[in-house]
This record gives C-alpha cells, sequence and structure tokens, in this order.
C-alpha cells in the first residue's frame, strides 16, 4: 500500500512493537528479530478469464513469526493486497495472537485482485492456483490460511480442495471453512461477536450502560454486519453504518433487520430509507458513545481525528488509526481498543474450527461462544490492568504483553 506520509503501514505497526521492547528492555538484535519476517513469498497467479485471456496476478504470503506454533492468518483480495500490507498484517497477527495467548505465530496472505470485477469461476480458479503455488509453505502444522478481506468460506474450500488434491483430505489446512466440509458453527459470527464483547466491557468500565450507548460502525462486511447485529440482540443503539457506497444514519437506532433486508436487495446499505444519508467521512464524526471503524486501514487521521466526538474507539478493522490519530486521541482522553484484541474473535473461534478438525469432533455453538467470551474477556482485562498499572494506553498495553510473550517464547526455544 502506498505510504502515508513517507510511512508503510509495516513501519506504523512496528512503531508499536518498538515501544514494547523499550519497555522490556529488550536489545536491539532481539527486536530486529522480531520485527522480521522469517519467511515472505511473492507468487505469479496466472489466471484464464471466462473469455478466454489470460490475466497475471500478484500473490503473497508472508509468515512473520512461527516461535508459539504454526504460522495462522487469512488470505486478503484486494487491488492494495502488496507485499508492504501484507507483511504489516502479518506482524499484526503475531502479536494477536500472542495477545489472546493461542498457540500460534503470524502470518498473512494476498492476491492483488479486485474480486468484485471476477465472477465465481474465475476467483475458483485464482484461488486454485494461488494455493498451489503456496502449498509447499503451508501444512496443518505448519501455516494454516483463514479468509479475510475479499475471501469467504467457499475461498477456503477451494483452498481446501486443491491443498487436498495433493496431501489427501485434510480438513484443518484452513479454517473459515462451511460447515459442510469441516467448519465451526459460530466461525462467521466470531469477529464481530469478540467486537461486542470487547466493546461491552470497555463501555462498563468507562460507566456506560452497554444497552444506551449510541453505536457508529464503518463498514458493513462480514465483522461490521455481524457486530451491529449481535448489539441490537443485547440491546444496543446502532445510529449509523457505512459501506463503500455510503451509510445511513438514525439517531434513534437503525432497523437493523430490516437494513438486512436492504442490503440483500440493493447490495449496498446506501439508500436505506430508514435513516439519513450520510458519507463514510461523515460518519466518523458523528456524536456517539463508540465508533467502531470496520472497514480499511488508516481511515482516521491527523485531519480528521480532532472532529471525532465519540468517547471510545473499538477498532474492527485491521490498523484502522494512524499513529499520529493515537496520539491525538491519547491527549484528548478518548480510549482506543486496539485491533490485535478487538478483532480477535475469529482467529480465536479459527483456533477452535482447527482443534476441532484434529480431533475430527464437533462443538456445540453454546461451546464455541462461552470459551470465544472466556478467552477474548480474559485478554481484555490483562490489557486494562496492564494500562493501568503502567500509565499506558490500551494499544500500548496490548502490544506489551503481545511482545513480551513471543519474547520469551523465543527465550525458551534458544533462538535468544
Amino acid at each position: 500500500m502506498t505510504p502515508q506520509n513517507g510511512v508503510s503501514s509495516f513501519d506504523e505497526v512496528n512503531l508499536s512493537l518498538d515501544k514494547a521492547a523499550d519497555k522490556i528492555g529488550l536489545s536491539d538484535g532481539v527486536r530486529e528479530m522480531l520485527r522480521t519476517p522469517w519467511r515472505e513469498l511473492q507468487v505469479s497467479v496466472p489466471v484464464r478469464m471466462d473469455d478466454d485471456s489470460i490475466r497475471v496476478f500478484n500473490g503473497y504470503r508472508v509468515q512473520h513469526n512461527g516461535v508459539r506454533g504454526p504460522y495462522k492468518g487469512g488470505v486478503r483480495y484486494h487491488p492494495a493486497a502488496d507485499q508492504e500490507e501484507v507483511r504489516a498484517l502479518a506482524s499484526l497477527m503475531t502479536w494477536k495472537n500472542a495477545l489472546v495467548d493461542i498457540p500460534f505465530g503470524g502470518a498473512k496472505g494476498g492476491v492483488q485482485c479486485d474480486p468484485g470485477e471476477l465472477s465465481s469461476d474465475e476467483l475458483n480458479r485464482l484461488t486454485r492456483r494461488y494455493t498451489l503455488n503456496i502449498e509447499h509453505l503451508i501444512g496443518i502444522n505448519r501455516d494454516i490460511p483463514a479468509p479475510d478481506l475479499g475471501t469467504n468460506a467457499q475461498t477456503m474450500a477451494w483452498m481446501m480442495d486443491a491443498y487436498g488434491q495433493i496431501h489427501g483430505y485434510v480438513p484443518g489446512i484452513v479454517t473459515g471453512k462451511p460447515l459442510e466440509v469441516g467448519g465451526s458453527v459460530g466461525r462467521e459470527q466470531a469477529t464481530g461477536r469478540g467486537v461486542v464483547f470487547v466493546t461491552r466491557h470497555a463501555a462498563e468500565d468507562m460507566g456506560m450502560d452497554h444497552s444506551e450507548a449510541r453505536i457508529a460502525i464503518q463498514g458493513f462486511g462480514n465483522v461490521g454486519s455481524w457486530t451491529a447485529s449481535i448489539a441490537c440482540e443485547l440491546g444496543c443503539t446502532v445510529t449509523a453504518v457505512s459501506d463503500v457506497n455510503g451509510g445511513v444514519h438514525n439517531e434513534t437506532g437503525l432497523d437493523i433487520a430490516a437494513l438486512f433486508d436492504h442490503k440483500r436487495e440493493a447490495g449496498t446499505v446506501a439508500g436505506f430509507g430508514g435513516g439519513e444519508s450520510l458519507t463514510n467521512a461523515e460518519l466518523l464524526e458523528l456524536d456517539c458513545e463508540v465508533l467502531i471503524p470496520a472497514a480499511i486501514d488508516r481511515v482516521i487521521h491527523k485531519d480528521n481525528a480532532p472532529n471525532v466526538k465519540a468517547k471510545i474507539i473499538v477498532e474492527a478493522a485491521n490498523h484502522p488509526l494512524t499513529p499520529e490519530a493515537d496520539d491525538i486521541f491519547r491527549d484528548r482522553g478518548i480510549p482506543v481498543i486496539p485491533d490485535i484484541l478487538v478483532n480477535a474473535g475469529g482467529v480465536i473461534v479459527s483456533y477452535f474450527e482447527w482443534t476441532q478438525n484434529l480431533y475430527q469432533h464437533r462443538w456445540t455453538l453454546e461451546e464455541v461462544n462461552d470459551e470465544l467470551d472466556t478467552i477474548i474477556s480474559r485478554a481484555y482485562r490483562e490489557v486494562r490492568e496492564t494500562a493501568r498499572r503502567e500509565g499506558i494506553t490500551y494499544r500500548d498495553a496490548a502490544f506489551l504483553i503481545g511482545v513480551g510473550r513471543v519474547a520469551e517464547a523465543s527465550r525458551i526455544r534458544g533462538f535468544v
């Protein structure tokens, strides 16, 4: 992705790593080891299109760190999913998995394409070619991909099948699969459910009744839509949502069920009759208690952060704030609950799915949701207490925990 102000997303993520390393007292050599990806692969992904032409896409798989377990991270289909972005996202997975204390390292994959411009058959062929080009790096105990922006359960089924044509039936090679081929109940909703669990805790810690908090959500894909739906189930008031085409705002609360019906028919939340239209930029500056950026990275920056009126920022997207925005919110006393905690619900339930596949056993939805609540709530409390004890932000506390765990595992295994 094109750097902002000359700073790449990977550089920005490493600012948080360096803060944690300074606090822990890590040597320059150890922090360089933690910063540097263990392996990076760039592949050519030639695809025969429906019109019989050939297009070649760039594909990547970055395995950032595997000291705490197999690499784990999604595969993103997006025009901006270049090596720099995938590298940054892979590093975030390392710290995220360590923070919530599940036995995975961090990785990420990507193909630079616009999935909305490709047919289902073209996406199938692209996925299979990409899988064949990275299959020597992945494995049930080596690297387990999952869905991300632009991919879904069907994509994972294609990946599993392509890998299986070489290695036999290995359902645990990917997570986020359809239930019919080894997926887990609760996986599709998991990231959004985790967002709501964390939002509930953060609101209560600030003395808010979460059921009365007005919530604005930028992004209405898998994460944003499930966040809105589950928040409403708990009695929260979602006053605004948006997607790439625009948004809708109703100060008294949106009818989320009716909004879902509109989205199914129109393909967008824009134009929904149950509120007033607004832009994505306007949504970020609404008067609300909780702002949840759940779309793309770096949408809140030094130019618009001073205008944000929310009392809490909950990062459902990966890296939606720039470091300058972080500093502004710190100075304004507005808590930012970081992405590596907030959106960890997806990888937590992916861990459950992987475990179920290893033992060929199916958990109930109640078991999945209860265990998700246990793990992400425990991680939230650890972050909160660390932030209070050290007098630092929630983000700095989250990285302090995650980096500390990876550094300690590296020491125990003899890397340092």
